[in-house]
């Protein structure tokens, strides 16, 4: 097994880089901050890389692929079996999870070279993402639940600091504030939730903790029999967990920050969606996996399941519909989430869980990773030639953008499953398993793979064929620009390779829910009906956007309402802002500031009033004259004189 030594330097590097530029990058690394957090980077990637094919080839050797902890250090100590470890878990997922994050994150520092030179705060953009990196390494890699909420928070933390980089600008600290506070909500879940299954299972120790509420025992009977509404603990503790994955990956309902979150720089839009925060739901959830799949429990994963086709469907019908290149994407991360927790909410009717689910989710989340990634970042390439996010200011950029326009292709084709490109084998392992577990929900999983490949489509196709409505900045035809520097190329096409190879990789005789090597599923015949919804999809996005024409329009028209309300985002966050503001700030808000202005300042102020009173009463005996102290003095005296006359007659 590698030395811990170097697992630990893994997320230390990262953290190193955020301490020196965070405190001396404006100073002493004002030029060089941008190689300083990339070179990091590259030395936890390569270590990332080392420590995943150690792994690896060990378990290929033995046949299994084990959970180990190579550390732990004892934090705080609150009885002989409950305690705060920080530690280090091993085990495909997390293993998975650093090569992914470390890689990723490597592009975006890389690309960002060339995107954010010459900002005024270039050395704290490259603090916060390298703090991002640090917390989001330390979530995938930590051993105790508590320690994962810690993380789980930090990475809330830097998304916070990311968003909101460009703090001159009000959208910005505004979609910086909504992220914050809607994942605060579902953090709470969390937090209740980790609470009550370390509460009945004795540890908040992820092995431990597992062992015990999966497997039949003391621990188990009594968090199975305990119940509140009627619904069992292990239940509520494992719907709040979800409840605090749902927030982080953006699934319905709380996904209403997620489309605002792009107002940070493109490329930290890239780490989010493709690497950190968004898949860190799905990471939680196949983290306690055992634990859900108790087959009297298997009512959590019904919600999972559905929750995630709802997710998956509405955040593709509303993709549809946007005209912000970044919203597209984002929506479309959204879509793929779903996905990924759908695959891990299938079970067969008589309780045991499908495995396939679980590989299938861990298999999205990456090759997602590569596909997601390649697309924001080549979104980046065209906004910083255009100048817009709108797509009406883009089109026929194909040739002023070669490249950009290849890799865009490629993202394009693997997120919509094109065989052979690598979103198509995980998309049908994840339609498998939804069909084995509910027809319902794998034939949402086609039309919203249909969806997929329309919304992308008429996204690339609105950007680099048609005609833009308007020019911007006269790019079309602009020879004397080049398309990018070398640092936003090389990226690009990294990540063109891993979006195009990386479904070949034997997924599933390396990553499966028990360790345990399995074949491959064949898929065969059974792809054919996915591949042609999506073909369809993609045909018609080609009719209605490869040239220019009222065909779009007319097609709105046509759906009038349905149109109109995917537009507005089925006005969900309406649906908010009237809760808040007319429900809770009328009915809760005001009465609770009523009562604290009337009653709770009012006693305190009358308080204060009382004694005041009595102060100015009785200022007169602190005159700071003699005689009037000296007249006190006798009056005191005949006083007791006079009380101790009476009492001894």
């Amino acid at each position: 097994m590698p030395n811990a030594a170097y697992i630990l330097l893994i997320p230390l590097l990262p953290l190193a880089g955020f301490v020196l530029l965070g405190l001396f990058g404006r100073k002493y690394f004002r030029r060089s901050a941008g190689l300083l957090g990339t070179g990091v980077v590259l030395v936890s990637a390569a270590l990332a890389l080392w420590v995943a094919w150690q792994y690896f080839s060990a378990g290929h050797a033995a046949g299994h692929y084990g959970q180990t902890v190579p550390v732990r250090l004892r934090w705080l100590n609150f009885s002989p079996g409950l305690s705060i470890d920080m530690s280090v878990i091993l085990d495909p997922i997390s293993v998975m999870m650093l090569f992914v994050v470390t890689f990723i994150s490597l592009m975006v520092h890389i690309f960002s070279l060339g995107y954010m030179k010459g900002e005024a705060r270039y050395a704290t953009y490259y603090a916060f993402l390298n703090l991002f990196t640090f917390s989001m390494l330390g979530l995938v890699m930590a051993g105790n639940i508590f320690e994962t909420y810690i993380f789980w928070e930090l990475v809330g933390c830097s998304s916070f600091l990311l968003i909101g980089y460009y703090y001159d600008r009000p959208t910005a600290v505004a979609a910086a504030k909504k992220a914050f506070i809607v994942t605060r909500f579902a953090d709470l879940g969390f937090l209740i939730g980790i609470l009550i299954l370390s509460f009945y299972s004795g540890s908040l120790d992820i092995q431990t903790l597992v062992r015990r509420l999966a497997t039949p025992g003391s621990p188990l009977t009594e968090i199975t029999t305990a119940s509140f509404l009627g619904i069992s603990m292990l239940s509520w503790g494992l719907g709040l967990v979800f409840v605090g994955g749902a927030g982080k990956s953006a699934l319905f309902p709380l996904h209403i920050w997620l489309p605002d979150a792009m107002e940070g720089p493109t490329p930290v839009s890239a780490l989010i969606h493709a690497a950190t925060m968004v898949v860190a739901g799905v990471y939680l959830v196949a983290r306690l996996y055992f634990v859900y799949i108790n087959f009297d429990h298997v009512a959590v994963l019904q919600i999972i399941l559905w929750v995630g086709a709802i997710s998956a469907l509405l955040a593709a019908i509303i993709a549809c519909t946007q005209t912000d290149i970044k919203r597209v994407l984002a929506y479309s991360t959204m879509s793929q989430i779903g996905y990924m927790m759908l695959a891990l909410g299938t079970f067969h009717p008589v309780g045991e869980a499908t495995t396939l689910g679980y590989t299938a989710a861990m298999f999205h989340l990456f090759t997602h990773a590569f596909f997601k990634a390649l697309l924001f970042l080549c979104a980046g390439v065209i906004i910083h030639r255009v100048h817009s996010n709108e797509m009406e200011d883009m089109g026929g950029l194909r040739k002023s953008l070669p490249l950009t326009h290849i890799c865009f292709l490629i993202g394009c084709l693997a997120i919509a499953g094109i065989p052979p490109f690598a979103g198509f084998f995980s998309k049908e392992d994840i339609l498998l398993a939804a069909w084995d577990a509910n027809k319902a929900v794998y034939y949402i999983g086609v039309f919203t793979s249909g969806l997929t490949a329309f919304y992308m489509f008429r996204l690339y196709f609105s950007v680099f064929w048609r005609r833009p409505a308007r020019e911007v900045g006269g790019h079309h035809g602009d020879g004397g620009h080049r398309e990018a520097p070398f640092t936003m190329k090389l990226p690009l096409v990294i990540l063109s390779l891993g979006a195009v190879f990386a479904g070949f990789v034997p997924f599933s005789s390396l990553v499966t829910y028990d360790g345990t090597p399995q074949e491959g599923h064949g898929i065969g015949l059974f792809a054919v009906f996915p591949v042609t919804v999506a073909a369809i999809g993609l045909g018609i996005a080609a009719y209605l956007y490869r040239t220019a024409s009222d065909r779009p329009e007319r097609a709105a028209s046509a759906l009038k309402g349905l149109y109109r309300f995917a537009y507005h985002k089925f006005y969900i966050d309406e649906v908010y802002l009237f809760i808040t503001k007319k429900i809770i700030f009328n009915f809760i808000g005001r009465p609770a500031a009523w009562i604290d202005r009337k009653i709770v300042d009012g006693l305190m102020n009358g308080l204060a009033a009382v004694t005041a009173w009595v102060s100015a009463a009785i200022k007169r005996l602190q005159s700071g004259k003699v005689q009037d102290y000296a007249l006190y003095f006798f009056a005191g005296i005949t006083g007791l004189a006079i009380l101790f006359i009476y009492i001894y007659t």
